[in-house]
């Protein structure tokens, strides 16, 4: 591709002879030869028991923590991703190293401007409103026993039951004293709507048949269900008050109507934020379609190993390991690099697209401008601006992401 660049690299005569004897001076400590006291083995006694070939991967090493950055420094180059190193050749005159450089892939920007993709609208409706405050208040909700009442939609119920195929018991599919909230789909469809009416102590057969989406040995079967009520709860809700108010977190809330404004300004709040997200995504999507880029597979690999370890650094965050996250998720090393691909090539493909449009459009944030946007991220973040500079890298990285920043509002605009 053309963005790859080897440049090789010859070392020989004083320059290859010092890494050698700086590798053999680093290994000598430890050499053990009868005769000799440890680490004082003369260097030709120890070339004619184990090779010179033995000191190579050493001194490449020496010749890399001398040579890596004068050589990156005159290529003149930008590279994209760390460049690596292939050894060409070597003995006991020469080593040859090829270093491999991969710079910015080149982009072709197609169409990002007046792109035809329309914002959605943002409404609330008082329904919402309502099932928003009854979803918050069922929370806070009592549970009541219902010692003479039936089972009804949204009871929280405890059943004995058992499952039978063809007259059997099946594994998994029996429990006592289980705790169920009818209406939560928990169980296969008929379930929990043959369980509507019946009352303490009540028992019954439910005749039903496992979807055949189900797991392999089930689905499709007709199924048997025995099942016993021995408890009927229901959620008693909290009186629309100044206690319920404060309860939810509205301290200067006095009444429902004040509630019911409280809650509709979150809830398109909300929807703003859900109705921008789409929109950017959407022009992203269109100029990233307009776009043409070729991106070298060493790039993608190495976006999915940052994405592999912010899953790792959010993990650990949680108390979990990658290891255990990967056995959760039945993925290991290599499936969860792959399942990884597209996400990393998308996020690849953002960063270039956006990178060229702030190089086209000659975007150059002023002092105002990052000092705006760390301010904007300090607050985001629930940190002082000094926190934030250090934890992410300093100014530099700000000016970027404000860049970037500028750079999406071109392309929504």
């Amino acid at each position: 591709m053309k963005n790859v660049v080897n440049i090789e690299k010859e070392y020989t005569g004083d320059v290859w002879q010092k890494a050698l004897d700086k590798a053999y001076q680093k290994i000598k400590k430890d050499v053990e030869i009868p005769g000799f006291r440890k680490g004082n083995v003369p260097k030709e006694m120890y070339l004619n028991k184990y090779g010179i070939e033995s000191l190579f991967n050493d001194a490449i090493d020496e010749i890399l923590t001398s040579e890596y950055a004068t050589v990156m420094e005159e290529s003149n180059l930008q590279p994209v991703i760390k460049p690596s190193v292939d050894v060409k050749s070597v003995d006991a005159e020469k080593l040859v190293l090829s270093y491999i450089i991969i710079t910015a892939p080149e982009v072709k920007l197609g169409d990002y401007k007046n792109l035809g993709i329309k914002k959605g609208k943002v409404t609330v409706t008082a329904k919402e409103v309502d099932e928003e405050i009854k979803h918050r208040a069922n929370h806070l909700a009592e549970l009541v026993v219902k010692d003479d009442g039936k089972v009804a939609d949204g009871n929280i119920i405890v059943i004995d039951f058992k499952g039978f195929v063809d007259g059997k018991e099946f594994e998994g599919g029996a429990a006592e004293n289980y705790q169920l909230e009818v209406g939560s789909h928990t169980f296969i469809p008929g379930f929990e709507e043959g369980l509507i009416g019946m009352r303490l102590n009540e028992e019954k057969d439910l005749n039903l048949k496992f979807p055949e989406n189900y797991v392999e040995n089930l689905k499709g079967k007709d199924v048997v269900f025995k099942v016993k009520i021995k408890a009927i709860k229901e959620r008693v809700l909290p009186e629309l008050n100044k206690e319920f108010y404060e309860d939810l977190g509205y301290k200067d809330v006095n009444t429902e109507e004040e509630l019911k404004s409280k809650v509709k300004e979150e809830i398109q709040a909300r929807k703003k934020n859900e109705v921008e997200n789409k929109y950017i995504n959407e022009c992203l999507e269109k100029a990233l379609s307009n776009m043409e880029v070729e991106i070298n597979p060493e790039i993608i690999d190495e976006e999915v190993h940052r994405m592999i370890n912010e899953i790792d650094n959010n993990m650990k965050a949680q108390g979990i390991s990658l290891e255990d996250y990967m056995k959760f998720t039945g993925t290991n090393h290599d499936t969860l690099h792959k399942e990884l691909e597209n996400d990393a090539t998308k996020r690849v493909k953002e960063r270039l697209l956006l990178e060229k449009v702030a190089e086209v459009e000659k975007i150059e944030p002023s002092k105002d401008e990052i000092k705006k946007r760390t301010t904007e991220l300090a607050s985001h973040y629930g940190v002082s601006e000094e926190e934030l500079l250090k934890e992410i890298g300093g100014e530099e990285v700000v000016k970027y992401d404000a860049k970037m920043n500028s750079a999406i509002k071109i392309i929504t605009e």
